[in-house]
């Protein structure tokens, strides 16, 4: 006789599936908005990390350099460049950056003048329409870490100076510092002359500001001390060696020799010159703030720059009067009401940043947008101007 369960078998209904179903979904969903909101939240923290980190370094990078402008020059300085051609900043030996083409120095009376800080109003490019050009701004200061103020320089053959050791010796010179007995050779393999470099020197009660074209050769003197010739030739990037007729290096006689100087370096002694350039480059995507030092080829210290202006104060001592906040300092459209006018680049006391702005690099997939930052601070010009006034 066989036996039928008549235990009922027990499942889901539709509803109750469907109401499974709905209470999943919801779950689901709170864990996927969870999901991104963190996801969100890394993005935006590891945008500002990035973006403050590189913010910083070119901030410290340029309010450093401008802080330094005019170091081992005199107080004052107005060095004359040759005026055959007007000399040049801002160009590597191939190319010139600043919007595609070079700057000029200051000219006053058909003859060109360095000056320890060079303003580059509307020099840059224009990112966007509405704000306009970007500027360009100029440091100028001598190289300290370099010992060339050591070397006594003649001028030994057409366009070439000599660089060699003083009779007797670097012992009582006092052209070196911190317990170094021995400078760097001119032709050091890391911090020796190479193409590209200016060097300041006085020769014959002349100043004289040369570009370097070639490699350093040596030789030897009576004393059996190496000498180092630098080859200054005509055509150089940056237009500084303009040699007028015969064994003449600007205008500067041949044999004539100059003195090396104490330190650190400046004064009657060659020195390596720095002329540092900041400036926006936008030939590539996205735009870069760079750095270009006297003849060599710039390098990127940010990306994503978004804006670069500055303003700068400065100071007449004859009327005692300040001239504030002046965005194209010496020109009728000085932005400060014509208070600049007749003044100098060496008058400036202190350099403005009135905008650095940069972006993060990338849109958030998540629509937090873009990330920013901008700077504003002032830089004081401190060697420029001995002269016990700054405007507040």
């Amino acid at each position: 006789m066989s036996k039928h369960s008549t235990k009922r078998q027990v499942g889901f209904s539709l509803v109750e599936m469907m109401i499974a179903m709905a209470l999943g979904t919801i779950v689901l969903g709170a864990a996927v908005k969870i999901y991104l909101q963190g996801v969100g939240a890394t993005w935006t923290v590891s945008q500002r990390a990035e973006l403050q980190q590189d913010f910083r370094a070119a901030s410290n990078m340029l309010t450093k350099d401008l802080s330094l402008a005019g170091a081992g020059l005199n107080p004052g300085t107005a060095i004359a460049l040759p005026s055959g051609s007007t000399p040049q900043y801002g160009c590597d030996q191939s190319t010139c950056y600043l919007n595609g083409v070079a700057g000029t120095y200051p000219v006053h009376s058909g003859t060109p003048y360095l000056y320890g800080l060079i303003p580059g109003y509307n020099l840059g490019p224009t990112l966007l329409a509405a704000q306009g050009a970007t500027d360009v701004v100029t440091s100028v200061y001598t190289d300290t870490s370099f010992y060339l103020n050591c070397y006594i320089p003649s001028v030994t053959t057409a366009s070439k100076v000599t660089f060699s050791e003083p009779a007797g010796g670097w012992a009582n010179t006092g052209c070196l510092l911190n317990g170094v007995t021995t400078p760097q050779a001119v032709n050091d393999a890391a911090v020796g002359l190479t193409t590209g470099d200016l060097v300041i020197m006085t020769l014959g009660g002349t100043t004289v500001v040369v570009e370097v074209t070639g490699a350093v050769t040596t030789g030897t003197d009576g004393n059996g001390h190496t000498t180092y010739t630098v080859p200054f030739a005509n055509g150089d990037a940056l237009k500084m060696n303009q040699t007028a007729a015969g064994y003449l290096l600007n205008s500067i006689q041949n044999s004539v020799t100059g003195s090396y100087s104490a330190a650190p370096c400046g004064g009657t002694g060659p020195c390596r010159l720095l002329v540092v350039t900041y400036y926006i480059d936008n030939t590539t995507t996205p735009p870069r703030l760079m750095r270009q030092v006297s003849g060599h080829s710039p390098i990127p210290v940010a990306e994503n720059l978004a804006y670069l202006k500055f303003s700068y104060d400065l100071y007449n001592s004859v009327t005692q009067a300040p001239a504030i906040g002046c965005s194209n300092p010496a020109a009728a459209t000085d932005g400060c009401s014509g208070a600049s006018s007749g003044l100098l680049p060496n008058q400036i006391t202190q350099i403005n940043i009135v905008n650095m702005a940069i972006d993060s690099n990338t849109w958030s997939a998540v629509g937090n947008g873009f990330q920013s930052l901008s700077l504003q601070t002032s830089v004081s010009a401190r060697n420029l101007t001995y002269t016990n006034n700054y405007p507040n």
